[in-house]
């Protein structure tokens, strides 16, 4: 009796949650462990002003550091702003980009796997201190200059004007960005396009459905939760990257034992900004994929 009651109690969906919780308990567990205290520290110190470095006593100043950022620095603002505009023009483009590679090598064609491999290589050389190491070297520049020659010569852009062939190098740079920052994104996506059941596309070709309608009616929809995800991971990956400006400032300030109140600051204003921002999409895109799994 107790046995059966424990197997009407325990449903499908509730299995999921447990699931899902376990999932993510590894990431609670080192929250709690290694960054609960530095976090909460770092918001108390963000109303404070540190008196005495030896144990780290502070004394309480109120909004003081979070007024500086918008009202007496000059660069903090601008340097929002950069990042925002940096990451509103390659989010849509990684997505698309990261979601058509995806589509292609999802395809059975030969030497898949290495195909797999080079889209993800990028990642494992193009992040942290390697990234720093090769952008210090210049690395983005020639990369940028060989796909601008591949795309359209210079002996085409010569004749185009200076207008023009500012554009092309603006466009080959954030495609440089786009190509070493979606390796994550296409193994998502991947992964997403190898969970759709095949009998739904044929189904639809035996109805009569092009291969583009199906993108519309079957691949894009049920690709939703994938592409949320990615949208998400795009987002932090972008406000959190070693090329952001405000990351570069705020470790710039920190050099200085006097700017540590104030870098504090600066991180919980972009922190709050980031969470904010995640929070709308999210909210944004929970109607529609909430609708999909109704169907």
């Amino acid at each position: 009796m107790k046995r059966k009651r424990y197997k009407k109690w325990l449903t499908m969906e509730k299995k999921h949650t447990i699931e899902g919780y376990l999932f993510i308990l590894p990431w609670i567990l080192g929250f709690l462990c290694f960054f609960a205290f530095p976090f909460f520290q770092s918001v108390q110190l963000s109303f404070s002003n540190i008196t005495k470095i030896t144990g780290f006593e502070m004394q309480w100043i109120g909004l003081e550091n979070y007024a500086k950022a918008f009202v007496w620095d000059v660069a903090f603002v601008p340097y929002l702003n950069q990042a925002i505009t940096s990451t509103v023009f390659n989010m849509p483009l990684n997505l698309v980009f990261s979601l058509f590679i995806a589509m292609l090598v999802n395809r059975s064609i030969r030497f898949r796997g290495f195909f797999r491999g080079a889209f993800f290589l990028p990642v494992l050389l193009g992040s942290g201190f390697v990234l720093q190491q090769l952008l210090g070297i210049g690395v983005d520049q020639q990369a940028t200059e060989v796909a601008r020659g591949i795309v359209m010569p210079d002996e085409v852009l010569m004749y185009l004007g200076p207008n023009v062939i500012n554009y092309v190098n603006s466009f080959m740079s954030r495609i440089t960005i786009v190509f070493w920052s979606s390796g994550v994104q296409i193994i998502i996506f991947l992964a997403g396009l190898q969970s759709i059941p095949v009998a739904l596309y044929e189904a639809a070709k035996c109805d009569g459905a092009t291969v583009w309608e199906s993108f519309w009616k079957i691949t894009l929809p049920m690709m939703l939760p994938v592409i949320l995800l990615n949208s998400i991971y795009t987002l932090v990956d972008s406000f959190t990257s070693s090329t952001n400006r405000v990351i570069e400032y705020m470790m710039f300030l920190k050099a200085d034992i006097n700017n540590y109140e104030y870098v504090a600051a600066i991180g919980m204003i972009y922190f709050i900004f980031v969470f904010l921002l995640i929070a709308i999409i999210f909210g944004l895109s929970r109607k529609s994929i909430y609708n999909l799994s109704e169907r």
